[in-house]
């Protein structure tokens, strides 16, 4: 089976949401990242709710940065501090957010992803987890900042 450019693009998007969920719960379970991605490739890419179905996600995408997040987590973390104003480190903010930090800053070192496209798909992402919360200017202030740092060629 072909997929189209369209659900491409749809499985790369769930595949930064189910990062930020799986660095989230690594965060506060002190699981291991190869549990967590087993999990997350076995029951939720795919999984069926009364509701909705999610969906299925680009499982390279996905592991790829959920491995460089944890690899790279002292860089990134440093990029997001420095992004970040001083009265508001890193450690201070929301554990959804760390998570998508690192998400983001994981692509922004890591990947070929053009800045403003990760820009854009972490924004989308704030939304999901903060629908009409101010969030979404905050996470797209930090991570332009973030991305000008790691991607200076792009803009």
């Amino acid at each position: 089976m072909t997929l189209s450019g369209n659900q491409k693009r749809k499985m790369k998007s769930a595949s930064r949401l189910f990062a930020v969920q799986a660095l989230y719960q690594m965060e506060q379970t002190g699981q291991t990242v190869d549990k967590v991605r087993v999990e997350f490739l076995d029951f939720r890419f795919g999984e069926t709710f009364e509701e909705y179905d999610m969906l299925e996600g680009d499982t390279a995408l996905f592991s790829k940065t959920l491995e460089d997040a944890v690899n790279y987590q002292a860089p990134i973390d440093q990029m997001t501090d420095r992004a970040l104003v001083a009265k508001w480190p890193l450690g201070r903010i929301d554990s959804t957010l760390r998570g998508l930090f690192r998400a983001a800053g994981a692509e922004l070192l890591q990947s070929g992803t053009p800045a403003k496209v990760v820009i854009s798909e972490y924004v989308a992402v704030a939304d999901a987890f903060f629908p009409g919360g101010k969030e979404r200017q905050f996470v797209n202030a930090v991570l332009d900042h973030m991305a000008r740092e790691a991607k200076p060629e792009d803009f």
